[in-house]
């Protein structure tokens, strides 16, 4: 793993791979860099530069008391991208990724992005409210919030079955991805994961996906039961201008995992496509 150091001395580890046009992945909650093995294993090996960076708290990368928030992790993605010196950039965000990629682009422009991904993000507001009836009661978060602070590792555990849809009937649960899951979370700091809940669920990210001015694709499984698509794919996919949506029926949260050959395949198909 490399690290950048943040202008507040937190230091975030990443991965970066090959060479060619680079594509930057945004992991979601509670998870790490590694989540996107199949991506960066596939994007790599077919002429792309590769990379993936652990959200403070996250993973390898330092865990500090404050600065848990979505300004601070779009500003952190702001000094990974600089760092590097990023350009025509392919930014690719699941879940709470998906949040900070967009609120990159509201805070940092897209001057060195060419194309953005959003695979079941959280955006535009996951939180239930009387503007946004789809969406989920804070109740539920609450419920996130005491697991996580009280019993995680059992929590994590349990979040794996809805997660990649292992409690629907007839679905063959893989033991391999449920540990995998369970081990980047609990590498990660329990009070970064903790503040983080608030960030992927309460944050309202609709003046974000205003400011994304670039070929957008946006990716939902339609039995997505973490984040569910009526509240969140379907109301992206009209707010960013000329997004394109695809919907996996049937796909749970976690799809990038599970039919990560389909996923794989149409990003790349969209990557090729003439802007």
């Amino acid at each position: 793993m490399n690290f950048v150091t943040t202008k507040d001395g937190t230091k975030i580890a990443y991965k970066d791979w090959g060479k060619g046009q680079p594509i930057l992945f945004s992991h979601g909650w509670p998870l790490s860099s590694d989540a996107w093995d199949a991506q960066m294993l596939y994007f790599g090996m077919n002429g792309f530069r590769v990379i993936a960076h652990d959200r403070r708290g996250h993973g390898k990368s330092d865990q500090p008391w404050t600065g848990n928030n979505m300004d601070q992790y779009a500003d952190d993605l702001a000094e990974v991208i600089e760092h590097l010196d990023l350009k025509d950039l392919v930014m690719i965000g699941h879940s709470t990724g998906g949040g900070e990629v967009a609120h990159y682009i509201g805070r940092h422009g897209t001057k060195r992005v060419s194309k953005v991904v959003l695979v079941g993000a959280v955006p535009p507001l996951m939180l239930k409210t009387d503007a946004n009836p789809e969406g989920t009661p804070i109740e539920a978060f609450d419920g996130i919030r005491k697991g996580t602070a009280t019993d995680r590792s059992q929590f994590y555990k349990d979040l794996t079955m809805p997660f990649y849809g292992f409690n629907r009937e007839g679905a063959k649960v893989n033991e391999g991805l449920r540990e995998t899951f369970w081990l980047m979370g609990m590498e990660g700091g329990i009070k970064g994961e903790y503040d983080c809940i608030r960030e992927f669920s309460e944050v309202d990210y609709t003046d974000d996906l205003k400011k994304i001015d670039k070929p957008t694709l946006i990716i939902h499984g339609d039995d997505d039961q973490i984040v569910p698509i009526a509240a969140a794919g379907l109301k992206s996919a009209k707010i960013v201008k000329n997004a394109t949506l695809k919907v996996y029926p049937g796909a749970p949260h976690g799809l990038a995992q599970t039919q990560a050959e389909k996923f794989n395949a149409d990003v790349m198909a969209f990557i090729k496509a003439a802007s």
